[in-house]
């Protein structure tokens, strides 16, 4: 379809100008496999969208996006932007994905330029197999990126249930924009579930998304591997709450996530 024609993690970041604060973007190419949009695609999207209305030099620095409704694979999706401030070194935008005149995707989007000061933060996890290790299950369900699953671990110190940690970086080069760079991460937070290793009565594995955080920190690269770590942290009212982090190979913290999903039990 001419609205699903993306094969790579460029060619969805690739989105079209319209007019001043209007943008298109290209969907996968696989609306018959996967008739709904990818959460993630429609993070990145906007993200990039927001990215080419701040001043240079202003990577993102956090997002907090809603899912609104499903997106459609043989629709375009239209980015409006909304320029919230410009300050002396932070950008502050807001941006509306929309389908068919409605919204399906709105975030909050801010830009920082970098400084320098004393750092705290997670380590990366201890005694993670690497990506090609024999033992890492070969994910084909996300097209646009090489995915390894890793076998389940203990429950992460503080949490309700274990982890769920997965490799993945783009299979094709990004280029050295690190804006790009930032985008595919929106892209890439969105795989998996905090709530894969969590064995609850009538509590499903996963669910549609409905908010989504991240908090950019390092720039690093996604056409290289990059672990995804994500725990659960609480889930009732059918809504689950996991966090989560990026970490680039050499242990490198690219960022932290909240998200929350939809976890209804299954009736009948």
């Amino acid at each position: 379809m001419a609205w699903a024609k993306a094969t790579t993690l460029p060619d969805l970041l690739d989105i079209e100008e319209l007019d001043r604060n209007l943008y298109r973007g290209t969907n996968e190419a696989y609306p018959d496999e996967r008739p709904r949009l990818f959460g993630g695609q429609v993070l990145a999207q906007a993200l990039r969208a927001a990215a080419y209305t701040v001043p240079d030099g202003r990577p993102p620095h956090s997002c907090h996006g809603y899912f609104l409704r499903p997106g459609r694979g043989d629709r375009p999706v239209i980015l409006r932007v909304e320029r919230d401030r410009d300050g002396r070194s932070f950008s502050a935008r807001h941006v509306v994905a929309l389908q068919d005149g409605d919204e399906i995707f709105t975030v909050s989007a801010s830009f920082h330029h970098p400084e320098d000061g004393g750092e705290l933060g997670p380590a990366m996890p201890e005694d993670v197999p690497p990506p090609d290790s024999p033992e890492n299950e070969d994910a084909q369900y996300h097209r646009v990126l090489d995915v390894r699953i890793l076998p389940g671990h203990g429950p992460a110190p503080g949490t309700v249930g274990a982890p769920s940690r997965v490799w993945a970086r783009s299979p094709v080069p990004l280029g050295d924009d690190p804006i790009v760079h930032a985008c595919a991460l929106a892209y890439m937070s969105d795989i998996g579930s905090g709530f894969v290793n969590v064995s609850v009565p009538r509590l499903p594995k996963g669910g549609p998304s409905l908010d989504h955080a991240l908090w950019f920190h390092h720039q690093i690269r996604l056409d290289e591997w990059t672990l995804l770590d994500l725990w659960p942290v609480r889930a009732g009212g059918g809504c689950g709450l996991y966090l989560g982090t990026v970490h680039a190979g050499n242990g490198q913290l690219g960022a932290f996530l909240a998200q929350e999903s939809l976890l209804r039990p299954e009736t009948g």
